[in-house]
């Protein structure tokens, strides 16, 4: 299955993976950027979305767990792609940065537009 990940420096505090083919709409999940760099030399997280350190084929991978209450995937990513993407992101918003970034006006009119 296709995958990507996606980052914005309007959301600076999460990553997005975008999974699906081409030609149909993606399923996107979003996590926390530190998560990932966390996950990436360790396991961490809880609940829907856990990331490890892994092998595949002897070569370094990061695996990432995504769970529903329907069941559950395991992807397996290249170390090497991950640490590419995150370089990326720390480049367009290096690390305790992130509220620097944020649109808070934006913010609370997203979560304010339908509650009038």
């Amino acid at each position: 299955m296709p995958a990507e990940f996606r980052y914005a420096a309007r959301d600076p505090y999460a990553v997005r993976l975008a999974l699906g083919a081409p030609t149909t709409p993606s399923v996107d999940w979003f996590f926390a950027r530190s998560l990932l760099a966390q996950g990436s030399h360790g396991p961490s997280g809880i609940g829907d979305v856990l990331v490890a350190p892994s092998r595949h084929h002897r070569r370094p991978t990061v695996r990432i767990t995504l769970r529903t209450r329907a069941g559950s995937a395991v992807l397996e990513v290249e170390a090497s792609a991950v640490s590419a993407f995150l370089r990326q992101t720390d480049a367009m918003v290096p690390p305790g940065t992130e509220p620097l970034h944020l649109d808070l006006d934006h913010v609370v009119s997203r979560l304010t537009a339908d509650s009038g």
